[in-house]
């Protein structure tokens, strides 16, 4: 027979259930704008009846209920939804970053009319110009000199721009790192007291709220994705790695980039590795710094670098007005100071390398001559050496456009003298150096004989950049090295410094007397003609001339594919954004429609849970009235 007190606690559960139900519903209006909470819900159910279906079992008619219990405190929340949404998170992060900073570099490219890298190259060709028609003037080789100097002026600060784009970037990347270590750091002692509170029994809903929305944070500056098959242990991945398993988390570090950039790269704290990070803001930001940054530097740098050379080849065997000649109109600081282009690569006090920018042929070539031989040019690639061929038919032209046009970073020309010039470009895999030929062989003559570059054919006769004195592999009449060329031999250039388009100036020995500006070309090597102005044409020339060597393109194609690269970058970050945006923007609407608070369902079951109070306090007070009477009543 059931308790005669039993009503009474059925009262009493009720009554919690109520209570709990109405502390919830609190809880939830309390946080309705609390970031990444999900709302509650209590779950209830009938309470365990007197009478269990076994032989013990009284004769009643049925179960007798005792009411209503707690069951659970769940969280509402769509675990396949949050896992979308962390999918997505990094990619509107790394659009949203590279949207900003391509602004950034937009801004570079959108200088002033009167003092941008095109206006001021047109004034310098216009100056030549004068020159030619005047090379006996003073004030037009004054002209010359000050004109350059703006331009160079110009070219340096669009170098300054990027170069400090990239350092605000590295910034970035370092401040970046340190958050990522800070979130998973919280989410491996989060998934500690979660593991805690779930052995006690409890449903740790505020602390899964906090995790979730470290994840969605984490996965914005980084590409990850979570995995909660054991509950025991969840886990956040970065592209196959384990980032947090359970209470234990992996950290990323920097250490310096050995370039001397001062640059920093990410790598596993724990194992040194380096670490592959492709999506995010951190992602966007490596990328940036890494491949778009650099990618502009270079294309500057290879403007400067050949439109420096081609300028100087032809001053350099004009004559100025004071009968000077041999003397270059720029000037660029080289990267070793050895004559010989050596190099301790590796930092352990052994010349290791040879540094070698451009080398030129011994021999004068005709450009329309049929060579007449056949073999294989081996030079360096992007990912690895890669083969030309030459026939007996081809003409000098016809290799020369060959080079050019398979896909290697050594590129050929014919100089002033039509002797072969061979230089390098700058490097595809960053881990090779800017304007440093690696390697170049000949399994014929080509090279060899007829161009006068190399001294022997194939692997022995090769030049390679990994081995200190590798211009010995050059052809050279005497061995003696005379103001860093091969006398007599084969004349090369040792490498320049790094980002030439920030160091290279017009030469100071014109500087300190402008009548060495050559406009004429000499006559015996001795002297002029009055009234020559044929270098100074031919210099102005360049201006419509395929400048930059290897991709056939003129001055204005440079400036126009830049302008419109970045401007192309800067709307593919802006269009991606927007429609990741659109994406997350229903993503994050769906969620909210399930997991965030309305505070009018909320009040509306507050008021429910309250009636459903007041009933069973009404239970309760009827069941004391009746005790009352059964107690103090009965046989009276």
């Amino acid at each position: 027979m059931a308790s005669s007190f039993a009503g009474i606690e059925m009262g009493k559960r009720s009554l919690m259930a109520q209570a709990q139900a109405i502390n919830t519903a609190g809880h939830n209006v309390s946080n309705a704008d609390t970031e990444g909470y999900s709302r509650q819900r209590v779950q209830v159910r009938a309470f365990d009846p007197i009478y269990r279906p076994d032989l013990s079992r009284a004769e009643t008619p049925g179960q007798i209920g005792q009411g209503v219990t707690v069951q659970s405190i769940e969280r509402i929340r769509d675990e396949m939804l949050d896992k979308r949404i962390v999918a997505q998170s990094n990619q509107e992060s790394y659009w949203e970053t590279r949207e900003k900073y391509y602004f950034m570099i937009e801004n570079v490219y959108n200088e002033p009319d009167n003092v941008s890298i095109r206006t001021t190259m047109d004034k310098f060709w216009e100056s030549w110009q004068e020159l030619s028609m005047y090379p006996e003037s003073t004030a037009a080789r004054m002209s010359v000199i000050s004109r350059g100097d703006s331009l160079v002026n110009s070219i340096h600060n669009r170098h300054k721009g990027l170069e400090g784009i990239n350092t605000l970037i590295n910034g970035d990347i370092e401040a970046s790192v340190k958050q990522v270590n800070d979130i998973t750091n919280q989410i491996a002692e989060i998934n500690r007291e979660i593991v805690n509170s779930k052995a006690m029994g409890d449903n740790p809903n505020d602390l899964l709220d906090r995790r979730d929305l470290l994840v969605e944070k984490l996965s914005s500056l980084i590409n990850v994705t979570t995995d909660d098959r054991d509950p025991d242990e969840f886990m956040v991945h970065i592209d196959g790695h384990i980032l947090v398993q359970g209470k234990v988390a992996r950290n990323f570090a920097v250490e310096p980039i050995l370039d001397g950039t001062g640059y920093s790269k990410v790598i596993w704290a724990d194992t040194e590795n380096d670490a592959v990070i492709t999506g995010g803001s951190l992602g966007a930001l490596i990328e940036l710094r890494d491949v778009d940054i650099r990618y502009e530097k270079q294309n500057l740098n290879t403007m400067v670098m050949n439109f420096a050379d081609l300028v100087n080849d032809v001053h350099r065997n004009a004559i100025g007005a004071n009968n000077v000649t041999g003397l270059d109109f720029f000037v660029e600081q080289p990267f070793v100071m050895n004559v010989n282009g050596n190099y301790d690569r590796n930092g352990d006090g052994v010349e290791d390398t040879s540094y070698i920018f451009r080398v030129s042929g011994k021999n004068s070539l005709k450009e329309t001559e049929q060579i007449g031989l056949e073999g294989t040019i081996t030079i360096s690639g992007k990912n690895s050496n890669i083969q030309v061929p030459y026939y007996s038919t081809d003409s000098v032209a016809a290799v020369v456009k060959r080079i050019n046009d398979y896909d290697g970073e050594v590129k050929a020309y014919l100089d002033k003298n039509n002797k072969l010039v061979l230089k390098a470009t700058t490097a595809y895999d960053s881990a090779n150096p800017d304007f440093v030929i690696r390697h170049i062989e000949d399994s014929g003559h080509f090279l060899v004989g007829y161009a006068g570059i190399l001294r022997g054919r194939g692997e022995e006769g090769a030049f390679d950049f990994a081995r200190a004195d590798a211009v010995n592999a050059f052809v050279a009449d005497t061995a003696e090295v005379v103001s860093g060329k091969l006398e007599s031999g084969a004349q090369f250039s040792v490498a320049p410094v790094a980002d030439p388009a920030a160091y290279f100036e017009i030469n100071p020995a014109l500087k300190r007397d402008v009548l060495s500006v050559a406009a004429s070309y000499p006559i015996y090597n001795t002297s002029r003609e009055d009234g020559d102005g044929r270098a100074a044409l031919e210099i102005a020339g360049l201006r419509n001339s395929n400048i930059m060597i290897g991709r056939s393109a003129t001055l204005d194609d440079y400036f126009a594919d830049s302008v419109t690269h970045v401007g192309l970058k800067g709307e593919q970050a802006e269009m991606n954004l927007a429609s990741q945006r659109s994406i997350m923007e229903d993503l994050r609407s769906l969620r909210e429609s399930i997991s965030g608070v309305n505070i009018d369902e909320e009040l509306a079951d507050i008021i429910k849970f309250q009636h459903g109070y007041n009933a069973a306090a009404k239970i309760v007070t009827v069941m004391d009235e009746m005790l009352d009477t059964v107690i103090n009543r009965l046989g009276v």
